[in-house]
């Protein structure tokens, strides 16, 4: 199947309900933007936006820290065994054309910072206030900044 892009998803394990709810909205308008999405495959803002891929029909790919499949959630596609513990945040990194950083901590802030290294654009929502970061206000906004920074504006 041909996709439009490759998205990578970091975010918290850890988030309040809000945060969950608009993680699944942004994960069914990244599916219906025929977005290949990959994220962390665990709890928290990864099984949200798995979730909401699901939901949509599209497809969510999981970089898993262990060697387990069964450490994926129940919305996870197709889950990738790395056994490389956080070293795996890099992997998510490589492999987008622009991420999106929900909430989240010191994981989500590395996964932020190799992005970056690696010249790939990060809409972030609700997460580290950093001066390259794009900022969306609304799950729809991180749809569109996203597309923006796929068409280069």
């Amino acid at each position: 199947m041909n996709y439009s892009a490759r998205i990578s998803v970091f975010g918290g394990r850890e988030i309040d309900q809000d945060t969950y709810l608009d993680a699944v909205e942004i994960g069914t308008l990244l599916a219906a933007e025929n977005y290949l999405v990959y994220c962390g495959g665990g709890e928290g803002v990864m099984e949200a936006i798995a979730k909401g891929v699901d939901k949509c029909g599209g497809t969510c790919i999981g970089i898993l820290k262990g060697t387990d499949k069964s450490e994926a959630n129940n919305y996870i596609h197709i889950p990738i065994s790395t056994g490389a513990g956080i070293g795996r945040n890099v992997i998510l990194a490589y492999n987008c054309d622009v991420a999106v950083a929900i909430s989240g901590k010191y994981g989500t802030l590395s996964e932020i910072a190799f992005a970056f290294q690696l010249e790939k654009p990060v809409v972030g929502y609700g997460t580290w206030e950093l001066d390259d970061i794009h900022n969306a206000n609304t799950p729809t906004d991180v749809i569109d900044k996203v597309g923006q920074l796929l068409n280069g504006k």
